[in-house]
């Protein structure tokens, strides 16, 4: 913990920062696929980020400093999608045909949906799992269900067995890997076998949430529906 909440952001900010143009530049010198970064920002950023949060101090202003920095990235984000600023290294690894106006849909929502659950439970056990089943569990089911093979989903066309089963574990060993993380440090919240059979659970729900959502709008549904869940099953 840094007792300068102000320092601590820009800490944040940096490593954040750091960690999306590395990739954007592996994106840009075409070392890694554009979808491959799409992918490596969407499951690496979030951690990263709620990882951070042990670095804030437990005042009131915190919460707001940590949410400036995803707000940042959304506002370069809109900036860049509506064509009022010039970031191609951006564009090529975050959009998946190269079109600026791409980021405007799921990059837009994942930067939105990190400011507001930021905001509203910082440093909860809620936040951390609607965030991890979107990075871990979403990143991962396109990632593996774009690259392995297998039958489609019996109610949709559009997303297969693997990548469904992908969802469901990435998602849940994410959620699992950052509370035990979060534990071993200063935030007070049960040790981490409380929540095995409320975790399964809420991914296999939004394992399912996925699957009939659009892939436009996921970054929305996902975290919404494992927020919603956690706040019930917690």
């Amino acid at each position: 913990m840094i007792n300068n909440a102000w320092l601590a952001m820009f800490i944040t900010l940096i490593l954040c920062v750091l960690w999306m143009r590395l990739i954007n530049l592996l994106a840009d010198k075409q070392l890694i696929s554009s979808s491959l970064s799409r992918k490596i920002i969407h499951i690496g950023t979030g951690p990263l980020f709620v990882i951070c949060w042990l670095l804030f101090p437990e005042k009131s202003i915190s919460r707001y400093l940590a949410a400036f920095v995803p707000m940042l990235i959304v506002i370069q984000v809109l900036l860049v999608g509506l064509g009022k600023m010039k970031d191609h290294t951006s564009v090529q690894s975050m959009a998946r045909t190269g079109a600026r106006t791409e980021l405007l849909k799921g990059p837009l929502f994942y930067g939105i949906v990190f400011v507001l659950i930021t905001l509203f439970f910082w440093k909860s056990i809620y936040a951390i799992i609607a965030l991890m089943i979107l990075c871990g569990g979403d990143g991962v089911a396109d990632l593996i269900g774009s690259r392995v093979r297998s039958k489609k989903i019996l109610w949709t066309q559009k997303k297969t067995v693997m990548g469904s089963l992908a969802m469901f574990i990435g998602g849940f060993l994410l959620s699992i890997l950052l509370i035990a993380i979060i534990n071993s440090a200063f935030i007070d919240i049960p040790p981490v076998s409380k929540y095995i059979v409320p975790l399964l659970i809420i991914s296999l729900v939004a394992t399912f949430v996925e699957s009939i959502t659009p892939s436009d709008y996921d970054n929305l549904t996902i975290p919404a529906s494992a927020l919603i869940l956690s706040l019930i099953l917690l």
